[in-house]
């Protein structure tokens, strides 16, 4: 039966130095384990965030595509009601031919 109250001796000393040495490296591999996971989850995240930007990007792109080609329609419309416009004023303005 182990006496408490006795004296520690070198070889109980490094006993027990042995013994928190072993529980450090426990506790600095544990340590660098949940650090690993962390930053694994951390990238988990950013490529995940990532790709939901690059999707509303590419989805913002085509919106703006059809909103661009939709305003040249519009504009070729306009330049074509203009011509026909001036084509009557022409015809108006002009004095018939005898």
């Amino acid at each position: 039966m182990d006496d408490s109250n006795a004296p520690a001796t070198k070889a109980d000393l490094s006993t027990l130095e042995e013994r928190l040495n072993e529980r450090h490296d426990m506790l600095r591999s544990e340590m660098q384990h949940m650090h690993d996971g962390v930053v694994e989850r951390i990238a988990d995240v950013e490529t995940k965030l990532l790709q939901a930007f690059y999707t509303f990007a590419q989805a913002n792109q085509q919106r703006l595509g059809q909103v661009e080609g939709n305003a040249s329609a519009v504009v070729a419309r306009l330049a074509t009601l203009e011509n026909r416009i001036l084509e009557v004023e022409k015809r108006l303005n002009m004095p018939p031919a005898a």
